[in-house]
């Protein structure tokens, strides 16, 4: 007797030629069940890979900085992919590599649960928020209508050489034709070109509101089947966008980026339901 390990369950499989009438069925539930197993063991690889650069990163910095809160250090990491969804904060930890007390790590566990970054798990402790895939997707629906907003508004403004400028400057990494060989390094990227969107739009309270939206949160939840072609993708869409506000047609911007986040809203509905919390 074989035994098939997927998605983390012991299949048995027998050595003897299965009935003619049945091996379809089979070989067909066998290709989704490894399918799920890739991608599910793609998702713990790229959270590992987000949370040794997090690790090396905290380490990296000098300790008992004053200039930057733990709150805004700890919100910074899990906005640009470092921290990854249901990655464990341990405060001990925290306290070592960021050079400060029990207090103020404390505090930011407290400030970041209250904007939705990490959940405080009864037992386990603070970990970085993994949302449900019905949460995904709502907050996906206003993240659409919240950036159509800014990419008309920001296509307004390009009349104004220094928002054009600065927009100019924060978009430039689209344009390279070097392949993405990190998933982490492009979630950075991604959350640049519309954060870049969102500061050319002028508009302090969209700004704030789009800070609600956590869709780094999101994009590092699926990060596990963002492939090169899906990258690709993406990318060609950043340049759509872009091309649209920077000719100053607020119509085309706000199709291309609806397009975009549609596109991308459909590709996560497909995305395997371990990679979500599951619904209470």
């Amino acid at each position: 007797m074989l035994i098939d390990v997927v998605a983390g369950s012991a299949l048995p499989i027998s050595m003897t030629p299965p009935p003619a009438h049945f091996s379809f069925f089979v070989g067909q539930c066998c290709i989704q069940k490894k399918a799920l197993s890739i991608a599910v063991l793609r998702a713990a690889f790229v959270s590992k890979e987000m949370g040794l650069r997090a690790t090396r990163e905290l380490k990296a910095e000098p300790h008992g900085r004053k200039e930057v809160s733990v709150a805004d250090y700890l919100s910074s990491a899990i906005l640009n992919g470092r921290l990854a969804p249901g990655q464990r904060l341990i405060e001990a930890e925290l306290t070592t590599d960021l050079g400060v007390s029990r207090g103020p790590v404390r505090e930011a566990f407290r400030r970041l649960s209250a904007e939705g970054l990490i959940e405080i798990v009864p037992n386990r402790g603070a970990m970085v928020r993994r949302l449900s895939i019905m949460e995904a997707l709502e907050l996906f629906e206003i993240r659409t209508e919240l950036e159509a907003l800014a990419a008309r508004l920001a296509a307004v403004n390009m009349k104004d050489p220094r928002v054009r400028a600065a927009f100019e400057e924060a978009i430039a990494p689209i344009w390279s034709i070097e392949p993405r060989h990190s998933t982490a390094d492009y979630l950075q990227e991604n959350q640049r070109f519309h954060a870049a969107v969102i500061a050319a739009a002028g508009n302090g309270q969209l700004v704030k509101l789009n800070q609600q939206m956590h869709l780094s949160l999101i994009m590092a939840q699926i990060s596990s089947s963002l492939t090169s072609h899906v990258i690709g993708t993406s990318l060609h869409e950043h340049r759509m966008i872009a091309t649209a506000i920077r000719a100053r047609d607020a119509e085309a911007a706000d199709a291309a980026i609806r397009d975009h986040l549609h596109r991308a809203q459909e590709f996560m509905r497909a995305m395997p339901s371990e990679l979500f919390r599951r619904e209470d």
